[in-house]
């Protein structure tokens, strides 16, 4: 028994399907780790900032109670 034409064109397109399908899936997963990696450092960033921000907050504090009228005129 020999394979019709019709039947061995119908796989050359299958498999061209699910390779054009497999590579769009590859590249929607990698730009979503990209961006998923990128909202990761940000989320970092913001939180070194907040942190910076509430030492600042709390030193300045410390200060005002310790000197709670500011520098004495000379």
């Amino acid at each position: 028994m020999t394979k019709s034409y019709t039947k061995l064109k119908h796989q050359v397109k299958s498999s061209r399907y699910y390779l054009f399908w497999g590579a769009c899936t590859f590249a929607v997963m990698a730009g979503q780790i990209y961006v998923g990696n990128g909202y990761r450092e940000m989320s970092e960033t913001v939180g070194d900032l907040t942190e910076v921000i509430t030492i600042k907050m709390e030193m300045e504090m410390l200060e005002k109670q310790r000197n709670p009228y500011g520098m004495m005129p000379l």
